[in-house]
């Protein structure tokens, strides 16, 4: 537990007890904890905090699965434009994807972590991890895992090289340049997916999980064969099998973005990425409409997900935070990452939020503290 516990930045009026919060979080924490919270409303910056040892503003974390959320954000713009329909099959844009016995999965169920295919046989080393569209090559070859559509799992490392590989065939972009040119070079929006070397600077890496005892014998009971759904899923079914705490401490992953994990961000970005999906933001017109937004929010898979063996709930791409934390309006999406990062728009509130910190959390996704950090900022924020 840290001794002293002060949050750096700032927060607007009526937010102060989002500081009082966070600064709550960091005491508890055991040493060497550090995080950044942000969040907006209306379009505005609202709480602009960060805390602990060795983080900055500005740091930049990598923020696993929260990149899905960037990552199909462009993939509602697309379909927003008309140029990506929803109930198309993926083989009508990716032809290849056809093959054993895929015809017929629409955009849809795949991005409703519905189309069986949630890793790829015999696993991946980091440079094809690293490498959305060698992801995506393997994966148009391969026969589903399950009856597409009968039932859902987590696609957790290559659920963006699928949705991209389709981005790719309609733009001729790929989904980080889509991204880079339509999302974050227009609105300034500090998340990367594909860090530039003169951003490097800024990187702090993730630190590893630091369980407890009764911790460590808990992920020990979680373990999964390699060639369970889950070992294919995250890629333990290599003969060397992915650290997932390690991805964001690599060049080559954080070079090449992968767009399902590879992400690098200060909670500053992940909360403004979401402010300019629902809100204006410098003068510049949020990125969905309301339909849009509510469309991809739209719960498509919810129960037992096959992959995690537990309860989950996915939109179109997004996460229906609600689902998690009730007291958000039912239109909340987002997504979190496996450290524990945190985004996630609100629209009945005109919320963003942004959370990330740099050690990985117990027992992955979205922090144990991030349930409070948020209902502060909504308390805050209906308030107004």
């Amino acid at each position: 537990m840290s001794e002293k516990a002060v949050a750096r930045g700032t927060v607007a009026k009526g937010y102060e007890a989002v500081r009082e919060e966070f600064e709550a979080t960091l005491a508890e924490e055991r040493a060497g904890h550090s995080a950044q919270l942000a969040a907006y409303v209306d379009g505005r910056q609202v709480v602009d905090l960060w805390g602990g040892p060795g983080i900055e503003a500005d740091s930049l974390t990598g923020v696993f699965s929260s990149t899905k959320g960037a990552a199909h954000l462009a993939v509602a713009l697309l379909v927003q434009d008309g140029t990506l329909d929803l109930d198309r099959e993926v083989s009508h844009y990716w032809p290849e994807f056809a093959a054993a016995g895929k015809e017929h999965i629409t955009l849809r169920e795949l991005l409703a972590h519905r189309a069986g295919l949630p890793g790829v046989e015999g696993g991946l080393t980091l440079d094809e991890l690293a490498d959305d569209r060698v992801i995506a090559e393997r994966l148009a070859a391969q026969r589903p895992l399950w009856r597409p559509g009968s039932t859902f799992g987590y696609h957790a490392l290559v659920i963006g090289a699928l949705t991209g590989e389709v981005v790719r065939r309609v733009t001729g972009l790929t989904m980080q340049e889509f991204y880079e040119t339509r999302i974050r070079a227009p609105y300034g929006i500090d998340f990367y997916m594909g860090l530039p070397e003169d951003q490097e600077h800024r990187v702090l890496h993730t630190q590893p999980m630091d369980p407890t005892p009764e911790q460590k014998q808990a992920l020990a009971q979680g373990h999964s064969g390699p060639e369970s759904l889950q070992g294919v899923a995250f890629n333990i079914n290599h003969p060397v099998p992915t650290l997932l705490e390690e991805l964001p401490n690599s060049r080559v992953v954080r070079a090449g973005g992968p767009a399902s994990v590879g992400g690098m961000a200060s909670a500053r970005g992940l909360a403004r990425l979401y402010a300019a999906a629902i809100s204006p933001v410098d003068g510049k017109e949020p990125l969905l409409t309301p339909a849009t937004a509510a469309d991809f929010a739209q719960i498509h898979s919810v129960g037992y997900d096959v992959v995690l063996r537990q309860h989950m709930a996915f939109g179109l791409g997004f996460s229906p935070v609600s689902d998690a934390f009730p007291f958000l309006g039912g239109r909340s999406f987002g997504h979190g990452g496996a450290a524990g990062s945190l985004a996630f728009a609100d629209p009945s509130r005109a919320l963003a939020f942004g959370y990330n910190r740099r050690r990985f959390a117990f027992p992955g996704g979205p922090a144990p503290e991030v349930a409070r950090l948020a209902q502060a900022v909504y308390d805050c924020a209906s308030a107004r």
